[in-house]
């Protein structure tokens, strides 16, 4: 892809522009499998949450913990985007680097899930 850089927007207009491109990101996301099984599951621990009374703190930790969990989601899969056009073929740098993308995205599920477990049966 090559062709004349844009100019750089400035003030309202890079936000607007910025609020845009985050947009474009989370209609691409959606495309993802993962992204939506993680959408859902985290919808139903806030249900399960409100079923069993936790505290507003609690639902906090529940956000911040999902915004989590969905930042490192849309990070794995722009490495996948990237990793894709720079080694189209199989190779083991390709492996590596999906791994460990998605070794992140797990340990921040996992982090998720603990949390969930301590507020909703301890």
């Amino acid at each position: 892809m090559s062709g004349t850089r844009p100019p750089r927007k400035t003030g309202l207009a890079h936000f607007v522009a910025a609020a845009g491109y985050s947009i474009g990101g989370a209609r691409r996301l959606w495309r993802e499998s993962a992204f939506r099984q993680e959408v859902l599951a985290l919808g139903a621990l806030v249900v399960i949450f409100a079923v069993t009374g936790a505290t507003m703190a609690e639902f906090l930790g529940l956000l911040i913990l999902s915004l989590i969990v969905l930042a490192v989601e849309a990070l794995n899969t722009a490495i996948e985007e990237l990793v894709d056009n720079a080694s189209p073929g199989w190779s083991e740098f390709a492996k590596n680097t999906k791994d460990l993308g998605s070794f992140a995205v797990m340990c921040a599920l996992v982090a998720t899930g603990l949390y969930a477990l301590w507020v909703v049966v301890l």
